[in-house]
């Protein structure tokens, strides 16, 4: 396990989050709709506050990242999403779970910040895993509308309102599969970027590898493509699509997360 000690101002960020995450799960559902969207900023901001710092504040052995990075940028993300999207649609809930989950990913990266980067091989390799976690953060939300969904058709066959959802059925649906075109695209971007340069990414002996990561990578990006193109030409929608959807964002937790929780944690290597 690699502990945070280097960096006691990321330490206290990751505190300072975590706890504002935590109130915020406590308080919130006691308090009105609208407030409960205003009192969703204030953990939101301390996380992408930390992840500035941690990622790109002054550090002796460069830029850190890992797996439990990546889950927080993907946490952050998703719940950037989820707070804009409460701007459009003021009548979309809060899903407090959320928060909770937004304090563990904090919690789990200050514990586990990661291995610095080899950035000597390629200046663009943060923006190759920026793509990479961007497309993370898309998925991570279409799965979240997806339960949604499933809540609202469920709620919708039993004949009952379910008034915790708040957005209409075909309005979820929509969100769903914006988000999974969107994530799509990057995703494609991404591995396209390190099949076409990974000689100048990560090094001559260090590119395109038949490894896990890229197993699992490939294996969800046909699985999302299997998913549009059924939505596209045979019209799947509800259970069917969910389920694909699932098993594409499982695939691709494995695909970078996955692998990188195995050689930071379990065989405690550096790269």
């Amino acid at each position: 396990m690699i502990l945070a000690s280097d960096s006691s101002v990321t330490l206290w960020l990751s505190l300072l989050t975590a706890t504002a995450y935590a109130l915020t799960a406590l308080i919130g559902p006691r308090l009105a709709l609208r407030q409960g969207h205003r009192l969703l900023w204030a953990p939101w901001t301390l996380h992408g506050l930390g992840l500035v710092f941690a990622l790109f504040g002054p550090q002796s052995e460069g830029l850190r990242f890992g797996f439990a990075p990546a889950l927080s940028v993907t946490a952050w993300l998703m719940l950037t999403f989820y707070v804009l999207e409460q701007h459009w649609f003021p009548q979309l809930r809060t899903r407090w779970t959320l928060t909770g989950l937004g304090a563990a990913v904090v919690l789990l990266a200050a514990l586990f910040p990661g291995t610095p980067l080899h950035t000597a091989a390629s200046p663009w390799l943060p923006l190759h895993l920026a793509l990479g976690v961007a497309s993370y953060g898309l998925f991570a939300a279409a799965v979240v509308h997806a339960w949604m969904m499933t809540r609202a058709e469920k709620s919708m066959r039993m004949a009952t309102t379910d008034t915790a959802v708040g957005l209409p059925l075909l309005t979820l649906e929509r969100l769903t599969f914006r988000f999974v075109k969107a994530g799509f695209t990057l995703l494609t971007a991404t591995l396209a970027a390190g099949w076409l340069f990974g000689d100048s990414l990560y090094g001559a002996k260090a590119a395109w590898r038949w490894d896990h990561k890229t197993v699992f990578s490939l294996l969800s990006w046909f699985t999302f493509a299997v998913l549009l193109v059924g939505r596209n030409r045979f019209g799947w929608r509800g259970r069917k699509a969910v389920r694909v959807l699932y098993i594409g964002a499982g695939l691709l937790l494995l695909g970078y997360a996955g692998s990188r929780f195995v050689l930071e944690v379990v065989l405690g290597r550096v790269a």
